[in-house]
């Protein structure tokens, strides 16, 4: 015990070393892969060490390669931060070290993820009685949504995946935008859905599928076994699809409706933005991450399935040593498995409370309309998108000085933003995902931006 007290004490002693230092250490790392594979690559000694000299060694030599993803000037990829009290309760979840696949064994945190569920689908005005499966992210979402979508439609015209597999099962289309993430072609690869299999619907300029293009592709072949995925959130614009239009033609195909809406969703929790995701609840799945606009550490994503006897039917395990209830999370989930990854959900819900997560996605949304004013104000640079929700995207004439200026933009370490492509032209994305940005992190990162473009433009 008291081994175990010391290497606790020392990560906690790291851990706040850290989250102290955020503001004054740059956003992007200081020290590239090798340098870090250098500074762990030593053989495994002999010998074993001191554990909590160990802890303390760790966050020392990794400090380096850090990035400053809980501070407030993250705006890569679509990362969250971390809520103090998710934070914690994470660290409970450790502590605990519970293995959260039965609910008849690991009561307290199974129970503690159904509850957060539970307020997430009220809170997003989908089915309160839905069955949601705690997963890594959105990509494992996805890949649960799309299996459960193929098993229910298969189903529908008599064949039955879990017992006769895919060789030769009848032909199944998957109806996807223009401008889908790239983890739904994954997904559906994972789910033994080929390239060839996926119909491809146009976009409108900000990646919204275009209603009259999902009519005519849903009037081809409408006795095959579809799967309609749409959007909430489209990752470089933050576009919704039309739900109140393109559900309803879905509904009258026939077909599953899946909803990709990693980060997009939340905004269902706000009156504020709540029209972005008008119709969403109409939908048979949906896809949506905790790590991302609810802020709880990874990793943490669900997959929301409207009738849980679709899930059960796809995931339900066998092994005659296992205790089964009506639902259990591994009915909704490929892992047996798992820690109770959703915990830190409920101690994020509960700590903000119905108004606080309106309050904290109105928040992003305003931050990235003042950095959209910013970057307005910056000669050279034009902001791309329609700033409706948390995406902002921006870049300069050149697509090389767009490239140039990213790079320069993570040497500086002012803030932390990661390149795209849109319409055929670099681009470079800022995500706003953070409890921690202040309007202070925001101007901060604007005079950054504006003093990297002025260095380089031609005197």
């Amino acid at each position: 015990m008291d081994d175990r007290r010391r290497a606790l004490e020392a990560a906690h002693a790291a851990a706040l070393g850290f989250l102290d230092g955020l503001d004054e250490r740059p956003v992007w790392p200081r020290a590239g892969f090798e340098d870090m594979l250098a500074v762990f690559g030593d053989d495994l000694p002999a010998e074993g060490a001191d554990a909590a000299a160990v802890v303390t060694d760790l966050a020392a030599r990794a400090d380096p390669g850090l990035v400053a993803i809980p501070g407030g000037r993250f705006f890569g990829f679509v990362i969250g931060g971390t809520l103090p009290a998710a934070l914690a309760a994470d660290w409970l979840v450790s502590a605990w070290d519970q293995n959260s696949g039965s609910s008849t064994m690991t009561t307290a945190t199974v129970a503690l993820e159904r509850v957060a569920g539970r307020w997430v689908c009220d809170l997003m005005g989908l089915p309160e009685d839905a069955a949601v499966g705690w997963v890594t992210g959105a990509q494992m979402s996805n890949f649960v949504c799309l299996a459960v979508a193929q098993h229910a439609v298969l189903r529908r015209v008599g064949w039955d995946l879990t017992r006769r597999g895919l060789r030769g099962a009848p032909a199944l289309r998957l109806v996807v935008g223009r401008h889908r993430h790239g983890s739904i072609d994954r997904a559906a690869r994972f789910s033994g859905i080929g390239a060839e299999e996926l119909v491809v619907v146009d976009t409108d300029e900000e990646g919204r599928m275009l209603p009259a293009a999902l009519a005519q592709a849903l009037g081809a072949g409408a006795d095959t076994p579809t799967i309609v995925c749409l959007q909430a959130g489209e990752v470089h614009t933050g576009a919704f699809d039309p739900f109140e239009e393109l559900i309803p033609l879905a509904r009258a195909a026939g077909a599953w409706v899946h909803i990709d809406g990693a980060f997009g969703l939340w905004a269902a929790a706000t009156p504020g933005l709540r029209h972005l995701a008008a119709g969403v609840a109409g939908a048979d799945s949906w896809t949506t991450d905790a790590h991302k606009t609810l802020n709880v550490p990874y990793d943490c994503g669900m997959a929301i399935i409207r009738d849980p006897a679709d899930a059960i039917a796809m995931f339900r395990t066998g092994g005659d040593y296992l205790m089964y209830t009506s639902l259990d999370p591994w009915d909704v989930n490929p892992e047996l498995s798992r820690r109770g990854r959703g915990v830190p959900a409920w101690a994020a819900l509960r700590s903000l409370g119905r108004r606080g997560v309106a309050d904290l996605v109105d928040r992003l949304h305003a931050h990235a309309r003042r950095l959209e004013a910013g970057l307005r104000r910056i000669d050279g640079v034009t902001v791309v998108n329609d700033v409706v929700y948390t995406q902002v995207m921006f870049r300069l004439d050149d697509d090389d000085a767009t490239r140039a200026l990213g790079a320069a933009i993570l040497a500086d370490g002012t803030a932390a933003l990661t390149g795209a492509e849109w319409d055929g032209h670099a681009t470079l994305r800022c995500s706003m995902s953070s409890w921690a940005t202040t309007q202070d992190d925001i101007d901060r990162t604007i005079e950054a931006i504006a003093r990297l473009v002025a260095e380089r433009r031609p005197r």
